[in-house]
């Protein structure tokens, strides 16, 4: 065949590949890897590939053929004539046929092309049948063909193809109709494999995938031998080593399968049983300090809970409610590896929340023993190492498993009472002497629970609070950290009895000034300020000094926000008269450093980077909300007025550095909502210089709405507030236009807070146009409503079509569905403005989209069409 215009040659694509692979210099690895990119876009890519895999002249590039085959039958199927695609199948499964001895990654990727081929190409009826008939009887070309039927029900659900309801619905009717042909497959391959592992492997995976996609018949599968040797395995993991991990995925997924226990009864009796048998297995496992191993057995064991939940809370005790499936987690919560335990987590959070809604006393009170033993073995968890220095690490794995028990803990604690709980707790400690590593886990546990401890007359809270600040300095280091921690926690004991507050001030003070204990005592006095605000009031020179004298701590940058966020908090309670000033020393710091990062020359070796100002600036800005009455100035506003010039300039400087624009753009965000309608002298500038010029050259690069989806979150949340404040003044503006074809590109966007600001910005901008109702979420006057109306009319006569045709492929090709209900709301308020427009731009909109796949799947059928248009509107 000859090669046509822009066809690299066999030769030279040989050369990329070896390069890619082999090629020493980085930088040729790079240059390859964009080329060959650059050929797996074009359609090219599909002969090309064919080729490869017909020569099959090495490994590298058979890979490299077949993942491309794969990517483009997944992405771009729509480029092939239909008549194409029987000569594409039969030609992947030759491939598949020639290379199945080649590498297992690349009967993977060609089992995968064939997989997605299936599900796009509507003629291919039955391909289970076709396959099973054509390849069972040949021994060599088992191991392909259960690939095959592995990834198949895997692909089903895969969001890289997007087949539509309807095709998706067609395929898994035509599997469960074939399931029961694929598990007859796979006993016969067991009986022709015996006990050879790589086998058995490859029938446990496969009949796992079938068990995800929930298609296979229960009573069938019950009394199924397959059933009988997976346990068999899992019983005697010496026998089959190497087998052991897919057969415990394997039970995993028909628990998961099972979760309507009614309805597959049979299968359920089946599991149940045989999962309770692996106790003994488990211990074994322990015993041969197999850790692998015990994970596993701990997540069976938690799956099952997991699936027998309802019966378990329904009916404790009897029939598959039965109990002893949670003596086996308090097994492996008694393994000394925190990482068993773990793993049942999502089980105990889920038995928490359905004991919450059953409010059933007897019943509570039989979990209640199973949980305190929970608690119990949590808390052992939770101790540092003996001979650990300095503070708990909170980001490393096990901080972070910390945090989940702490979690945990808050959400369980109503079983067992949180009064009786923080009183055991603390008489352990009051009455022991522990080493230091229990007292650590014990107060670390007492912080979890400190906040839903009922304050009503409980000497215990108040006799805590006295024990802690009382702490010598002499306690090691970890044991301070977690009392401070504690005290932040007890914040609301602080705020009843405020004869504690200064003691406690001081406390946190020694923590502040030493480096090991700084960000926790910060976070601490950010959990006092919040929740003691009235008493802090008389507090607040002292902590304007804390906020003048930041960088001589040793805060992380969240820590310092945190102070400063407190600060504020504190700020808004003082009389009107004061704010102003107190909230101009307050920036003043900010203020200053941004003056002198903008007067001092790049080069002169200093960093320039205004971030941390700016970031404690908005911190600032976003949580000073004093009360202020109709009439009132608001106490921020001039303020804010002197510090714009700053920002401003800041602005100009860095208009290239999108990192700083975003925090320009959120430092005024928070600026425009704390001063509301005082805000409209920054109006034009605003819009000019701030939203506008930078953040559309940003946005206009290659990518740019995907790279930035920030910056899209900040824009069009400061558009939502000016429609919402000043709507008309945004309406009239020279940006208006390309701020809606913005907003219209933008609503592609996969990024959650990205889009839900657009679909804000859209719902409120056209709103402005309806008439006001009395439950109006917009603060807007009745006599603007004809200018507004007439503003919006102009805007979508010009782009209204576009919107609704954008809105439509959206919902379609581009965005997972939790985001549809805010399209909706779009939508109807379209409707609101004129509805037979509407109708007529929803009806164009919906002849435009695809009625059928280019493999010949009906997407979209006429009838559901004309039931949608008529169903909207």
């Amino acid at each position: 065949m000859e090669r046509g215009p822009g066809r690299p040659s066999l030769q030279l694509v040989q050369q990329a590949v070896q390069a890619l692979y082999h090629d020493p210099d980085p930088s040729g690895k790079e240059r390859a890897s964009c080329w060959l990119g650059e050929l797996q876009r074009s359609v090219h890519a599909w002969e090309i590939s064919d080729q490869l895999l017909q020569i099959h002249q090495d490994v590298e590039s058979c890979y490299f053929a077949a993942q491309t085959m794969k990517m483009k039958i997944q992405t771009s199927f729509y480029e092939l004539p239909t008549d194409s695609h029987a000569s594409l199948r039969d030609s992947l499964l030759s491939h598949i046929q020639n290379l199945k001895d080649l590498s297992p990654v690349i009967v993977t990727q060609l089992a995968l092309a064939i997989a997605d081929l299936a599900l796009q190409m509507a003629s291919w009826k039955g391909c289970v049948q076709t396959l099973v008939e054509k390849y069972s009887n040949d021994v060599t070309s088992l191991p392909f063909l259960l690939e095959i039927l592995t990834v198949l029900p895997e692909e089903v659900h895969s969001r890289s193809l997007r087949i539509g309801a309807n095709r998706r619905t067609e395929i898994i009717e035509d599997l469960a109709y074939y399931s029961s042909t694929v598990v007859s497959l796979l006993v016969t391959c067991v009986e022709k494999a015996g006990n050879e592992e790589k086998m058995l492997i490859k029938i446990f995976r496969c009949l796992g995938s079938w068990f995800n996609l929930g298609v296979l018949d229960s009573t069938f599968m019950a009394n199924s031998k397959l059933l009988s040797l997976l346990f068999e395995v899992l019983w005697h993991q010496e026998l089959f080593p190497k087998s052991v991990e897919t057969s415990f995925n394997c039970v995993c997924s028909a628990l998961y399968a099972i979760e309507n226990v009614e309805t597959n009864l049979p299968l359920a009796l089946q599991l149940f049983q045989g999962v309770l048998t692996l106790e003994s297995a488990y211990h074994m496992a322990v015993a041969r300090e197999d850790l692998d191993k015990v994970l596993n057995y701990c997540r069976v064991f938690t799956e099952l809970c997991e699936t027998f939940l309802d019966k378990i809370v329904c009916t404790p005790g009897q029939g598959l409610g039965d109990l002893r499936t949670l003596e086996l987690l308090l097994i492996c919560a008694g393994h000394p590896q925190y990482e068993v335990v773990e793993i049942s987590f999502n089980f105990w959070y889920r038995l928490g929340e359905h004991l919450y809604k059953t409010d059933d006393a007897v019943i509570h009170s039989i979990f209640k023993a199973y949980i305190q033993r929970l608690l119990h073995a949590l808390a052992r968890h939770c101790q540092l190492d003996s001979d650990h220095e300095g503070v708990p690490e909170e980001t490393d794995d096990f901080g972070e498993f910390r945090m989940r028990v702490s979690d945990l803990v808050k959400d369980l604690i109503f079983l067992v009472g949180s009064v009786e709980c923080f009183a055991q707790l603390y008489a352990t400690l009051k009455d022991g002497n522990p080493p230091w590593e229990v007292t650590e886990a014990v107060l670390f546990i007492m912080a979890s629970i400190a906040k839903s401890v009922d304050q009503e007359n409980n000497p215990t809270l108040v006799e805590v609070l006295e024990g802690v600040v009382r702490l010598p300095e002499s306690v090691h280091t970890a044991v301070r950290y977690t009392s401070i921690e504690l005290v932040g926690e007890m914040s609301e004991v602080v705020d009843r009895n405020p004869q504690f507050l200064d003691p406690v001030l001081g406390y946190l003070m020694k923590g502040l000034c030493d480096r090991r204990l700084a960000s926790a005592a910060a976070k601490a006095i950010h959990n006092i300020c919040s929740v003691c605000r009235d008493h802090m009031a008389q507090h607040f020179s002292g902590l304007l000094e804390i906020a003048r004298a930041l960088d001589s701590f040793a805060l992380s940058p969240e820590a310092a926000v945190g102070l400063l966020k407190g600060t504020a908090l504190v700020l808004a309670r003082l009389p009107l008269e004061k704010i102003s000033e107190c909230l101009s020393e307050l920036c003043a710091v900010q203020v200053l450093a941004l003056k002198k990062l903008l007067s001092q020359e790049p080069s002169n070796g200093l960093s320039s980077d205004p971030t941390v100002p700016l970031d404690r600036l908005a911190v600032i800005f976003r949580h000073t909300n004093p009360i202020v009455e109709n009439g009132q100035v608001h106490p921020c506003q001039k303020v804010i007025q002197e510090i714009w010039p700053v920002l401003s300039e800041t602005l100009n400087k860095h208009s290239a550095d999108n990192r700083i624009v975003e925090r320009c753009c959120r430092c005024l965000r928070f600026a425009v909502r704390c001063v509301g309608k005082g805000s409209a002298a920054l109006l034009q500038p605003l819009v000019t210089q701030a939203l506008c010029i930078p953040t559309f050259q940003l946005l206009e690069q290659p990518n740019g709405l995907q790279n930035h989806p920030d910056t899209v979150d900040d824009l069009f949340r400061l558009a939502a507030r000016f429609i919402q404040r000043s709507p008309i003044t945004l309406l009239r503006s020279q940006v208006m236009i390309p701020i809606l074809q913005w907003a219209i590109a933008a609503t592609t966007l996969d990024h959650r807070d990205a889009n839900c600001s657009v679909m804000k910005f859209l719902r409120d901008l056209i709103h402005t146009g309806v008439l006001p109702t009395p439950f109006s979420f917009l603060t807007q006057h009745e006599e603007d409503f004809e200018v507004r109306k007439e503003l919006i009319n102009q805007v979508m006569t010009q782009l209204g079509q576009q919107l609704v045709n954008q809105l439509l492929q959206t919902c379609c090709f581009c965005l997972p569905p939790y985001t549809l209900p805010d399209v909706a709301e779009v939508l109807w308020e379209i409707m609101q403005i004129d509805r037979p427009t509407f109708c007529r731009w929803l009806e164009s909109s919906l002849k435009g989209l695809p009625k059928e796949t280019t493999g010949g799947a009906i997407q979209v059928t006429h009838k559901q069409l004309t039931d949608f248009h008529k169903q909207v509107t």
